[in-house]
């Protein structure tokens, strides 16, 4: 099993890559509710289709400065790079996706990455004029020899949370030579992100909330502490991320009865596969602690689609309105 990244964009891409190598799949199966206008799993392109003014010379995560002349082929070799490029409204220049890109618009697409295995030779194959990567985006010999064939590749630090949202989307927009569709696409995302906290239910004691990476077919539980990426949504939710608060300092921690009993979530984060890797709730409650925790005791727990959870992206909003509903749900809120 691959290390789970400390980064965000690296525990998910870890995430899927395992599901894809154990045989749970990568795709979508469920619809995230929506907050925004897209519906079911598809995304949300900005009104206008903006015509990219190139070229344009913009700096990379890795420290080097990266010259686009082109945007006509592009490959995100990421989900949440993806889901940026498509809702900004140039969804019709990508010629290929990552397995972590299910939204619906992005699904006939060719996969050339499945987490951290980059084929450099299916991606040139596709004769790309530009490549968009993740600091997480590797093996690292794959995107050098992407770059050795001369193809410009702009690699984007991976989010934490929620403030990292704008950031990553102007990064693309400005690479794109988009700029100003960067603009109107970071207030949407900040706005619509800003509505769904306003009506989030308002309580003298916050919930407590811990976030469990599940991989059932592996073997794999984990609860998510500092670093996870998941803090930020659980924050926004109105409630405590439980795996943090009780002093985990890793990213994840191996579940065990005495680190659930310290956690002691009033309800569990996961994602939708995870859930189903492990037999759904009957299954969940019957890892070693579980039940034993109000939320295991309370079946209390709040399930969002692998490929959307945590990329703090053009569709947050949306994830975080399905945070809100299933956390307050027994309450009678959201």
């Amino acid at each position: 099993m691959r290390r789970v990244r400390t980064r965000l964009a690296g525990a998910l891409l870890a995430v899927l890559a395992l599901t894809t190598a154990t045989g749970c799949g990568g795709g979508a199966t469920a619809a995230t509710p929506t907050a925004s206008k897209a519906s079911g799993n598809a995304v949300e392109p900005l009104a206008d289709t903006p015509a990219p003014e190139l070229p344009v010379t913009v700096d990379s995560a890795d420290g080097k400065q990266v010259t686009v002349e082109r945007a006509d082929r592009i490959v995100p070799l990421s989900g949440s790079l993806s889901e940026i490029v498509f809702t900004l409204g140039l969804g019709e220049r990508v010629v290929a996706r990552d397995i972590t890109a299910t939204f619906t618009q992005a699904a006939e697409l060719p996969v050339v990455t499945r987490g951290h295995d980059v084929s450099a030779e299916s991606v040139l194959s596709l004769k790309p004029d530009l490549v968009l990567a993740e600091t997480t985006t590797g093996p690292e010999e794959a995107v050098e020899q992407i770059r050795a064939a001369g193809v410009p590749v702009l690699v984007v630090d991976p989010a934490d949370g929620l403030d990292d949202v704008g950031t990553r989307i102007r990064t693309v927009a400005d690479a794109l030579g988009v700029a100003n569709a960067g603009r109107e696409l970071t207030e949407r995302s900040e706005q619509r992100i800003a509505a769904v906290r306003k009506e989030v239910p308002r309580s003298s004691e916050k919930l407590r909330v811990a976030f469990l990476y599940l991989r059932g077919s592996a073997s794999v539980y984990l609860i998510g502490g500092q670093g996870s990426g998941a803090t930020s949504l659980i924050e926004a939710a109105g409630a405590i991320d439980a795996g943090a608060g009780s002093g985990l300092k890793k990213d994840f921690t191996a579940i065990t009865s005495e680190a659930l009993v310290k956690a002691a979530p009033d309800a569990i984060l996961v994602m939708t596969k995870g859930l189903e890797s492990v037999g759904g709730i009957d299954g969940l409650v019957r890892i070693p602690g579980v039940a034993q925790t109000p939320a295991g005791m309370d079946r209390r727990v709040v399930s969002v689609e692998d490929g959307v959870l945590l990329n703090y992206g053009p569709r947050t909003d949306q994830v975080l309105k399905s945070v809100v509903e299933q956390l307050y749900k027994k309450d009678g809120g959201a």
